[in-house]
């Protein structure tokens, strides 16, 4: 086994933590999409509708409703529709790095969402129902901007959805979670309401929902 004395493992842990937002961040990111699970998190209007796009897709290990973004600790659901928290509704996606990729996780958002809206989504409105991806390693945010443009560039408009670093999240109490499927009627209801996939249609034409 090779002997390093004491100063010289020293002198490399300075060198490899100093200045860190760099190595070490970086080298942080790529532990974390190694590992077995890794944490992504998307405001995309309504959590019922985002969770939905998730909940299922080979290599998501769970979909979380919730709120991220504000200064206000815990968060109740009341709270934030009331506006005034700075929270967005969001959902917390855990998923398996050597199933699905966060650039497939980016995919799928995307195609879920009228990014082009910068104050809210189809029938809800107001800043707590506006758009982000909330980036938890440096590697995410760089996707995400890449990904921003891309989108961008293919419908040829603005994209307003704010890429965004993440913060402390709070989930929704569990009325909430699971929506679509454990009160069906009352979430079918709600998209023939807010005409959410005419709409969402009217974005992406036939690329709307992510293909598998």
């Amino acid at each position: 086994m090779l002997h390093i004395p004491p100063f010289v493992r020293a002198a490399l842990f300075a060198l490899t933590v100093a200045g860190t937002g760099g190595l070490f961040e970086i080298r942080t990111a790529e532990a974390q999409e190694d590992s077995k699970s890794a944490t992504a998190t998307f405001a995309g209007g309504c959590f019922w509708s985002i969770e939905k796009a998730f909940d299922g897709k080979p290599g998501v290990i769970s979909a979380v409703s919730g709120f991220m973004g504000g200064k206000a600790k815990n968060p109740t659901y009341k709270q934030v529709v009331a506006g005034g928290t700075g929270h967005l509704e969001a959902v917390q996606v855990t998923y398996d790095p050597a199933k699905i990729s966060y650039e497939k996780l980016l995919d799928i958002f995307w195609h879920d969402i009228d990014p082009t809206d910068p104050a809210g989504q189809f029938c809800d409105y107001g800043s707590q129902y506006q758009t982000a991806v909330f980036a938890h390693t440096p590697q995410q945010r760089a996707l995400a901007e890449a990904s921003k443009k891309d989108v961008a560039a293919e419908l040829g408009k603005d994209v307003m959805t704010e890429i965004r670093n993440a913060s402390d999240f709070t989930a929704a109490g569990p009325e909430h979670q699971d929506f679509a499927k454990t009160n069906a009627a009352h979430y079918n209801a709600y998209l023939v309401g807010c005409r959410r996939e005419a709409k969402l249609k009217a974005v992406w034409g036939d690329r709307a929902h992510a293909k598998f």
